[in-house]
């Protein structure tokens, strides 16, 4: 397994989604409600910038591998689906909308491993839909993760709206680009497939 900063980043995002999860759980006597809302919104703030720094250093310092490349969807799916699962608790995001956002991830993970193995993972590399849905998520996400207890930032930023707002139009994105990516990969599937009959 290489060893190199981006690597260590996307190790370091995955040890950060666990505490997004568990700094809600944490005892009163320990960390306050209000804490914990601002705790877990700089923590999922954090896992975010090494997501996009750990692909930059990669490309920077030419120290790109199979196993970064392996590992960094896996952590950003990870957050992802975690931060998800607590705003689900916490009514922050309607679970149909966290069930399309996950399933969603879960199936193109399946149809980019699928395409890779055929030698085909270009057919259904990311698209600038894909892009503005993860800008839409990951902004939606830390809001509502600060709206589970604040009602607004500084003030100004009415943090549950706007976030919610912003969730559903990374739902209608991700909807979208899993239709795009489909129809990208359409023609190998039928191909395939019809070899097997």
């Amino acid at each position: 397994m290489p060893f190199n900063i981006p690597i260590l980043l996307t190790w370091l995002r995955v040890a950060l989604i666990p505490l997004v999860v568990g700094v809600f759980y944490l005892p009163e006597a320990w960390l306050s409600s209000p804490a914990k809302a601002v705790a877990s919104t700089l923590i999922f703030i954090i896992a975010a910038v090494t997501d996009w720094f750990d692909g930059f250093l990669a490309r920077r310092w030419n120290e790109t591998s199979a196993f970064g490349a392996f590992l960094d969807p896996v952590a950003d799916k990870l957050m992802v689906a975690g931060a998800l699962l607590v705003l689900v608790e916490f009514s922050q995001v309607n679970a149909v909308i966290a069930f399309i956002i996950i399933g969603r991830e879960i199936a193109i993970s399946a149809l980019r491993e699928w395409m890779a193995q055929i030698g085909a993972s270009k057919s259904v590399a990311v698209s600038s839909i894909g892009k503005i849905k993860t800008a839409a998520q990951m902004t939606a996400i830390p809001l509502l993760l600060y709206g589970v207890h604040y009602d607004s930032l500084l003030g100004v930023i009415a943090v549950r709206e706007v976030g919610g707002l912003l969730m559903w139009v990374a739902a209608v994105l991700t909807v979208w680009s899993m239709f795009y990516y489909l129809r990208k990969a359409w023609p190998l599937i039928k191909e395939k497939a019809g070899r097997m009959i």
